[in-house]
């Protein structure tokens, strides 16, 4: 058996010091080192062109290397000051937005070109859609607790009550959030402080990662644009919740936030795993209401602590006012026939599409049965109708309803990151539709569909 070759330029678990010269799509900073060898390129995410950046390899082949941030030594040209606390989570907030916007362009016409072979992609291109607000746009955040905090002067782990996100690169180790991040609502996040201040100050233990023990695990907020409430949910370990109370907890937020708390839930997680729901876990409503109410394009919709809805409402409102103009493009033609919604999660696209569009029949399937449960609800309560929902595996659905094949005008398509498997996209294909509206979070995975 050949010996194999040792990469001449970095090797696994080495720790290097590189510029980043330029940008690929998900947010992956890209440098080359260069010697006598030639030239390697290497990725790292979460970096910016003009950064200096310190990373660790952790996948090194023949041609490129993966690496994991540790430490920006030196911030590019193109950065700004910001009033707001830096985070991991946010590592191009200081990046002028007209440069985010050409980044995620240009990398994501990059993917169709390379992937999905599509050489005149930029005469298909339609238009870059901005969203209305470019900070304090999300309507949900987690916070974490944890036991080890992190010095930056000293460059070190330190024993500390923590509130707020992880240290970059690691999953034991916090940091606090003292004051607006920019991305979730201000007030509270102001106030996160204080939150953090009652916790400590009843002598629980934060989450220890290393030791898996510990009482305070994670802080998870809902808020809702339309009527400014908040819903929030604090995971917690069983062990010790007799000596927290709950209640004076809920009457903390209420304090602090007033008629915004919309209510307080409380998840009992005892897993080891690094997740704000646990599947052996309880859940319970401590105070208020267990659900907010959010609105899109004039329709409102319940959300759930556990429900998925897009992170920023304002910019779904554009997203899903471009899809409608693409599934209506034609409307006399899709008068009283019949729009697929694939992988439609609580129904928000058919739902829209069936109030502007009165004689045409919606049919939703998706896999998450209570997210089928919630459009059904939904649908009731904006009076929609001509709107039916499935619970079931979108592939194994087109295999047993055989009868929508040439009745379908229209297909929506809104998957998952993962995209398609192959087999249900030729089912999909299969129905032959006139026209199919493909909404991608993930334009890699889209980028990689067969042509028919």
């Amino acid at each position: 058996m050949p010996k194999r070759e040792r990469n001449k330029f970095v090797k696994r678990g080495q720790i290097i010091e590189i510029k980043i010269e330029d940008y690929a799509f998900g947010g992956k900073g890209i440098g080359r080192i260069r010697n006598e060898h030639g030239e390697f390129v290497v990725f790292v995410p979460n970096t910016l062109p003009g950064q200096l950046v310190k990373a660790q390899v952790k996948k090194s082949s023949k041609k490129y290397a993966e690496c994991k941030l540790f430490e920006v030594l030196e911030p590019s040209s193109d950065e700004m000051e910001m009033p707001f606390q830096e985070i991991a989570g946010a590592p191009y907030i200081k990046l002028p937005v007209e440069k985010q916007h050409k980044y995620k362009k240009d990398s994501t016409l990059q993917l169709f070109k390379r992937i999905g072979k599509v050489e005149n992609i930029e005469d298909l291109f339609d238009e870059f859609i901005t969203s209305p607000n470019d900070f304090h746009y999300r309507n949900k955040m987690e916070y974490s607790f944890s036991a080890i905090g992190y010095d930056r002067e000293e460059k070190t782990d330190v024993d500390e009550f923590t509130l707020g996100f992880k240290k970059r690169g690691t999953w034991w180790c916090g940091e606090n959030l003292d004051k607006d991040s920019g991305l979730f609502d201000k007030e509270f996040e102001d106030n996160l402080i204080k939150i953090k201040a009652y916790c400590e100050a009843t002598g629980l233990a934060p989450w220890h990662g290393p030791k898996r023990e510990g009482f305070f695990r994670f802080l998870v907020v809902r808020k809702s644009y339309k009527t400014n409430e908040l819903l929030f949910n604090l995971v917690t370990t069983s062990y010790d919740l007799p000596k927290f109370d709950l209640t004076k907890f809920a009457n903390l937020l209420v304090e602090l936030f007033g008629n915004r708390v919309a209510g307080l839930l409380h998840t009992i997680n005892d897993e080891t795993g690094d997740r704000t729901i646990a599947t052996t876990g309880s859940i319970d409503l401590v105070y208020g209401k267990d659900k907010i109410i959010e609105e899109l394009l004039g329709l409102n919709f319940e959300i759930s602590m556990k429900s998925f809805f897009q992170t920023n409402p304002k910019s779904a409102e554009r997203l899903y006012t471009k899809v409608v103009d693409y599934a209506l493009e034609n409307k006399e033609a899709i008068d009283n026939t019949i729009v697929m919604d694939l992988f439609c999660g609580t129904g928000t696209i058919g739902q829209i599409i069936a109030s502007k569009s009165k004689n045409t029949k919606i049919v939703g399937v998706d896999i998450v049965a209570s997210a089928i449960e919630d459009a059904k609800k939904n649908a009731k309560r904006n009076n929609i109708e001509g709107l039916t929902f499935f619970a079931a595996d979108v592939g194994k659905f087109l295999l047993e309803h055989s009868e929508y094949k040439d009745k379908i005008r229209t297909i929506i398509l809104d998957p998952a990151r993962a995209g398609i498997a192959p087999k249900t996209l030729r089912k999909i294909i299969d129905l032959n539709a006139d026209r199919m509206v493909y909404v991608s979070c993930n334009p890699a995975t889209q980028a990689r569909i067969p042509k028919p």
